[in-house]
């Protein structure tokens, strides 16, 4: 019986910038709002100032996001073309690229040879981008995508604090958000950790520390200008 198992490279992509985004959005926020809040500011002004964080951070996010993977897209274009003009050129020098990148990977000459020549016959481009500049489809830049997941996840995650806001009772808005914000960072860290396949403590502890050591000293510097002011 074949054992059955399930990878999860291919979620990397999209998954990275969900988490990313929604981390983004829930520390960005919160701690946005605990430092106006920290400066004696009225709940209006809580409130306006974490909804403009809310709208000009997911935007931010998309448009960063979209940036970076498009330059990553452009240096895997770039190479494909630099491997299609090799393999126009000389075609069998980059076989006997492809049939050494093989060998070191633990083939006898002989198979390597044969691998490569029929990996070459089927897709040479497909076979050079995979087994030397190391692109596949699983991981390939999608630049939409990354942007989308992110401004979308940076929103969601950005009306958590501002909700905790809205419902906290009167004189307790600090501590419920930082409470609410905290709780949600651990969940997404955990839930990020599970979907990759990794421990579920580590990844909720990873977030929940560096998430509240931001929200503290974001929480101290409106305070200490608070008090200037």
């Amino acid at each position: 019986m074949i054992a059955s198992h399930t990878h999860r490279t291919h979620r990397s992509g999209w998954l990275r910038a969900s988490v990313l985004g929604a981390n983004d959005g829930v520390l960005s926020i919160a701690s946005l709002l605990l430092g106006v809040a920290a400066a004696h500011t009225s709940t209006a002004g809580v409130l306006v100032a974490g909804l403009a964080g809310l709208v000009g951070g997911a935007l931010s996010m998309g448009a960063g996001e979209f940036v970076s993977v498009s330059s990553q897209a452009d240096t895997e274009r770039a190479d494909l073309e630099l491997e299609r003009r090799a393999l126009e050129l000389d075609f069998e020098a980059e076989q006997v690229e492809l049939r050494e990148i093989y060998v070191k990977r633990g083939l006898a000459q002989e198979l390597a040879t044969l691998v490569s020549h029929q990996l070459m016959a089927h897709d040479a481009l497909g076979a050079h981008a995979r087994d030397e500049i190391g692109i596949t489809e699983a991981l390939t830049a999608r630049p939409l995508q990354a942007a989308a997941m992110s401004m979308v996840s940076f929103a969601l995650g950005g009306v958590v604090p501002l909700l905790a806001v809205i419902f906290a009772p009167e004189g307790h808005s600090i501590s419920v958000v930082a409470a609410v914000s905290l709780a949600f960072l651990a969940a997404l860290g955990g839930l990020a950790a599970r979907a990759g396949g990794a421990p579920i403590w580590r990844g909720a502890m990873r977030v929940l520390v560096w998430g509240a050591v931001a929200m503290m000293v974001t929480g101290a510097t409106g305070a200490l200008f608070g008090a200037v002011a």
